[in-house]
């Protein structure tokens, strides 16, 4: 089958790779007929190559087709229509009986001491072959499909594998009290959709923050309050115009939507490219024992948020020695709140709002639609926020 392989930093292509196939009871096999591109993808196109092997098949956002079943997989049969989340849950440890998927003691990758096995994620998070690719072999498909109906184009319930529900839990996270203000920082797929949400749930205020003029736009066009970062000096001024906004206090709660990928830290950045250097195995054991983020989106949501209010982190980080301002964060008594998404905890919620009413504009939530074989291009697209792209979705 085609497939798209790691080769290295901002070195993506498209190979003929081994058809999965069944190896355990509770796996199966689907076709996929939409695949993502996630902004987490570009990490491992940047960042984090050292945890990655030349060849490794990347992707995390599938829908598609059940063509396989295993014995120990009752629910689904060969024909039915199903979204993958990202992460591969059981649904029955103690973790999961709890709603935190991300952590099941099933999955887990002990042995980098990670959480739950990802879907073309890098060795931290099991090396498990990913989903930009014609076919995906789906560990605990007793659990993790979600089966949805026939008929609808493959938008409507694509995002249900990542999009919809890391949204919905950065907005839950955020926990906006009634008559509320949220401010979400980076308005790429993320951040957009938390706006989306975050306005159908009523909260009565948010505030978008971005650099991009395309993705501004988009979210001014469904009532968000925007603010462009390069309409301000420096951070200071960003910070007095918002909480000028919010009655002088600032935001009650902050979706940081950007993560490590945040322009500036110039001494961190360095050190990631320096990391990239240096031969895999000891540029593992650097980003592990003493890996820094760039953290200008996280000292920015902490600068923000009024005192007593929420940081809710949906943006990826990854660093092990991430200097913290821990002094403004007691002092501001900050709550603060991350992880992955929880992805089955929230679709039963989720699968309601995507009706042909469709109230989160899923169906033209994608600005690009590509043919699997232009993957090389929507990486690097997508990387310079080119062509006004915000998501992109490839069909093998």
């Amino acid at each position: 089958m085609r497939a798209v392989t790691w080769h290295g930093k901002r070195d993506v292509r498209v190979e003929d790779v081994p058809d999965p196939r069944i190896e355990e009871p509770t796996d199966a096999v689907i076709r996929v007929t939409s695949t993502g591109l996630c902004g987490s993808d570009l990490h491992l196109y940047e960042v984090f190559g050292p945890f990655m092997t030349p060849g490794d098949v990347l992707g995390h956002e599938p829908i598609g087709i059940v063509e396989e079943v295993g014995p120990q997989v009752p629910d689904l049969r060969p024909g039915d229509r199903v979204v993958v989340p990202f992460q591969i849950a059981c649904g029955h440890c103690w973790m999961c009986d709890r709603g935190l998927h991300t952590q099941c003691e099933t999955t887990q990758v002990t042995d980098e001491g990670s959480g739950a096995a990802l879907f073309g994620y890098s060795r931290l998070y099991g090396s498990v072959p990913g989903a930009q690719a014609e076919y995906l072999r789906v560990p605990q498909a007793q659990f993790g499909p979600v089966k949805v109906p026939e008929g609808p184009p493959d938008d409507r319930f694509l995002y249900l594998s990542d999009v919809l529900p890391t949204a919905w839990q950065a907005v839950a996270y955020a926990d906006v009290p009634p008559g509320g203000s949220l401010a979400v920082l980076g308005l790429g797929p993320i951040g957009e959709m938390s706006c989306r949400i975050a306005l159908h749930q009523g909260v009565e205020r948010v505030i978008g923050i971005d650099l991009v003029p395309e993705r501004l736009g988009r979210a001014r066009a469904r009532g968000v309050e925007v603010f462009d970062l390069t309409a301000f000096d420096s951070q200071d001024e960003l910070v007095a115009a918002v909480r000028e906004s919010t009655g002088g206090r600032g935001p009650d709660a902050v979706v940081d939507a950007v993560g490590t990928e945040a322009h500036g830290s110039p001494v961190a950045k360095a050190q990631q490219q320096i990391a990239g250097l240096l031969p895999r195995a000891w540029a593992a054991r650097l980003h592990q024992r003493a890996g820094a983020d760039r953290l200008a989106a996280l000292y920015l949501a902490i600068d923000l948020v009024r005192r007593g209010g929420t940081i809710s982190l949906s943006g990826v980080y990854g660093g092990a020695a991430d200097p913290l301002p821990m002094l403004t964060l007691f002092d501001k008594q900050i709550q603060l709140r991350m992880g992955q998404a929880n992805v089955r905890r929230w679709t039963d919620a989720i699968l309601p709002l995507l009706t042909d009413d469709d109230p989160l504009g899923v169906d033209t939530f994608a600005t690009h639609h590509l043919p699997l074989d232009d993957a090389p291009h929507a990486y690097r697209m997508f990387q310079h926020k080119e062509d006004g792209v915000s998501k992109v979705v490839m069909r093998p």
